[in-house]
């Protein structure tokens, strides 16, 4: 079971680091509907990921889908984001691919558990 030291723990902050302050750039309008749901998803992502890192081995594939479930909506969120011009094709990319590693160390995790 991955500690706090794991790297999916390293990058999930370091794109909570990076992806907070972007959101906090959004246009007024959008800031309390586009901005506040993908910070929200990206922070219970955070949370689901600390919770399964102390979650009984019994209750551990379920703390997982629940960190999976939130990645998936932040994927979304960022995908809304993009589509509605919040954020550059560069910055969809950057996230995109930040994603796509936390998703390889989550998958990973939940292979260790069977």
């Amino acid at each position: 079971m991955p500690g706090a030291e794991s790297p999916i723990f390293a990058r999930c902050y370091d794109l909570l680091l990076w992806l907070i302050p972007l959101t906090l750039k959004f246009p007024r309008q959008q800031r309390f509907v586009v901005a506040e749901a993908t910070q929200r998803a990206a922070l219970g992502l955070h949370e689901r990921l600390i919770e399964a890192s102390h979650a009984p081995l019994k209750d551990l594939p379920d703390a997982l889908s629940r960190a999976d479930i939130e990645l998936d909506k932040l994927r979304h969120y960022l995908r809304l984001a993009h589509d509605l011009t919040l954020i550059t094709t560069g910055q969809y990319e950057h996230a995109a691919t930040k994603l796509a590693e936390i998703g390889r160390l989550l998958g990973g995790w939940r292979r260790t558990i069977g």
